[in-house]
């Protein structure tokens, strides 16, 4: 525990040490979410049939429908690159020194895992800043329920990461890998657009990606699909479903929760047989 401890406690201080990945966490979400959300919001109205119209879809809000997936967004990439830190530690030494000690290696791994995904936490939350912007009503109950949904999927993807990372030797060659599998599974995760009217081949993809229902999650916490009309519900593609069974909020978190314990194993194992 000790080791482990050591290791969090590590990457979490160079988190906030780090003032530039701070302030530069909010370029990225502040692009999508207020340049690139009110940009096609009237669009997006318009496209799902809402433009002008006082039924249910006119209260479609394509900033409002964003904001979960702007969060999942930010939690997916600072769990996933937060493995960066094996790789750069590989390059200049430091993890050698780590390796001989007398910590074992599974407490490493597992320490690595648990500050990823302590930051990627603080960087979601850090997101909720932008609320009283876009006219997002946001509880205390709901913020409750977002930090262990948060954590819960940063610990997979930083698992991912981890995994990935103990198989490569440069920072470079570990951004392109990662670039290549994250930003295909989060257009394909319905952060950004409604997953409504997709070809099969596509709407296959959408239904095996694990970011699907991650985001999904945060959604359900946020947006609370429960209330909405059920045609503005369908407009948002917040019902999905597999084998014609409507995915719960339960199936999710045992589907992440799954996926959580599968990589961690495999990540233990790979990093606890890599070389320095």
């Amino acid at each position: 525990m000790e080791g482990i401890l050591a290791v969090w406690q590590r990457d979490v201080i160079k988190f906030f040490r780090n003032r530039a990945q701070l302030i530069g966490s909010f370029a990225m979400p502040f692009m999508f979410l207020i340049l690139f959300g009110s940009g096609m919001s009237g669009a997006m109205s318009s496209m799902l049939g809402g433009g002008g119209e006082s039924g249910a879809l006119a209260e479609f809000d394509f900033v409002q429908f964003m904001f979960p997936g702007i969060i999942g967004m930010t939690v997916f990439n600072t769990a996933i690159f937060s493995a960066l830190s094996v790789v750069q530690d590989k390059e200049f030494g430091y993890m050698r020194e780590i390796l001989v000690s007398p910590m074992s290696r599974v407490s490493v791994a597992i320490g690595k895992v648990l500050g990823g995904s302590t930051v990627a936490v603080f960087q979601g939350l850090m997101m909720l800043i932008f609320v009283p912007f876009i006219g997002v009503s946001i509880t205390i109950s709901m913020v409750l329920q977002l930090i262990p949904i948060m954590f819960l999927v940063a610990f997979a993807l930083s698992s991912i990461g981890l995994l990935i990372a103990t198989a490569l030797k440069t920072a470079q060659g570990f951004q392109m890998v990662i670039q290549v599998l994250i930003f295909p599974m989060l257009f394909l995760s319905g952060a950004l657009f409604p997953l409504n009217g997709l070809p099969t081949w596509m709407d296959i993809l959408v239904k095996i990606n694990p970011l699907t229902y991650s985001v999904d999650m945060f959604k359900k916490i946020i947006l609370e699909p429960e209330k909405m009309d059920p045609a503005l519900r369908q407009a948002m593609g917040l019902d999905i479903e597999v084998f014609n069974h409507v995915i719960t909020f339960t199936d999710e978190i045992i589907a992440v929760s799954i996926l959580s314990i599968v990589f961690v194993v495999l990540a233990t194992i790979r990093f606890n047989k890599a070389e320095a």
